[in-house]
């Protein structure tokens, strides 16, 4: 059973940066750089929504809202994603969840909250 553990989340100032982490475990090295790994995020009442993330090809998908100022990167030996997010606005204010992907399995963080204060 893959688990992720999500981190780097917290209070922000608007304008300000933060680098969120997914560590993956329960897998090894060489099948995680084959998961499709993706960063979600949830507003209070509201949908969770795509940030950005790899394709299963390798390349990025990106959010239009967070384009330019997020970016998503891993590293496959550590088996972990990383976001770098910056620039960050008020209404970016939600709880993070990193999603990992591959064939029929799809897997989980508990998720990591992210504030940002006006």
């Amino acid at each position: 059973q893959v688990q992720l553990v999500e981190s780097g989340g917290g209070l922000v100032q608007s304008g300000g940066s933060l680098r969120l982490s997914c560590a993956a475990s329960g897998v090894s090295g060489s099948i995680f750089s084959i998961y499709a790994m993706g960063w979600y995020r949830q507003a209070s009442g509201k949908q969770r929504e795509l940030v950005a993330a790899f394709t299963p090809g390798g390349s990025t998908n990106y959010a239009d809202s967070v384009k330019s100022r997020f970016t998503i990167s891993r590293d496959n030996a550590k088996k972990t994603v990383y976001l770098q997010m910056n620039s960050l606005k008020p209404e970016e204010t939600a709880v993070y969840y990193c999603n990992g992907r591959l064939l029929k399995n799809d897997y989980w963080g508990q998720g990591t909250q992210v504030t940002v204060s006006s």
